[in-house]
């Protein structure tokens, strides 16, 4: 674009004093007026940076400035800002060791964990030290909970610092949070369930009419059997013991039985 506006300015000049002879005046004044012209099209422009935010130190993302002839750093802290993750226990969780910024080659990534929220240096110690940007937890657990912060660093020198908040939710607290809610839920007018958004985490089944109606059919058919099965029995003990002859030969039956 820069090259588009010079030419813009330039090329006219060249094209009217071609093959011509003029006072140093002339070209003086018209190059004075064409570098004006171009300043002030170079202004409006948008200024291209290689700063990515809002954190980490770019030495490549540096901006040359031409009023000072030097360049500016994109003066970004190293600590980004904190991530939270929530998992559940026994699940996976994985953090990335990654910027949108270019990395010089030979990069060294630590990893560092403290057991509470925190951003200061001293609470953290260190788990890993290498090139693998991912820190992976193939079952989490409550004692896996705490802040994870991974540090880049470039010929012993810092680059960023990223930071992860991990909770790990126990099962019995899970558990206890379900039926809490079926709980709340029950205590409603009437009773009735509102109808469930297909956002929410733990769905409730409740079974149709006819399979309701089906299940509660057999349960009463299993009570009257078991009722008559045990009156059956009871008619026969009392028919034992109401003649002494079948007590008898009851008797006589069992002994010859064991024998």
């Amino acid at each position: 674009m820069l090259n588009n506006i010079l030419m813009a300015e330039i090329m006219p000049i060249v094209e009217e004093f071609d093959e011509q002879t003029n006072n140093d005046t002339v070209y003086e004044f018209r190059l004075l007026a064409a570098a004006n012209n171009f300043i002030e099209a170079a202004s409006r422009l948008p200024r291209a940076s290689g700063c990515f935010p809002p954190c980490g130190f770019q030495a490549q993302g540096a901006v040359y400035n031409c009023m000072t002839c030097q360049y500016d750093s994109c003066e970004f802290p190293l600590d980004c800002p904190v991530k939270e993750i929530t998992v559940q226990e026994n699940n996976m969780t994985q953090m990335w060791c990654k910027v949108p910024f270019p990395l010089p080659t030979g990069a060294e990534i630590i990893w560092r964990h403290a057991i509470e929220m925190t951003m200061l240096m001293d609470r953290f110690h260190e788990v890993t030290v290498g090139v693998d940007p991912l820190y992976f937890i193939s079952s989490a657990r409550p004692e896996h909970s705490g802040t994870y912060q991974c540090e880049i660093f470039s010929q012993e020198h810092s680059l960023v610092r990223i930071y992860y908040y991990l909770t790990v939710v126990p099962l019995e607290q899970l558990g206890h949070a379900e039926l809490q809610d079926v709980f709340e839920q029950a205590l409603l007018p009437g009773g009735q369930f509102p109808p469930l958004s297909p956002k929410d985490p733990f769905p409730l089944w409740v079974p149709r009419p006819a399979i309701l109606t089906t299940c509660l059919t057999a349960m009463f058919l299993l009570v009257f059997l078991t009722l008559g099965v045990l009156y059956w029995l009871s008619n026969q003990i009392r028919t034992i013991h109401s003649d002494p002859a079948q007590e008898t030969k009851s008797t006589q039956n069992k002994y010859v039985i064991h024998c």
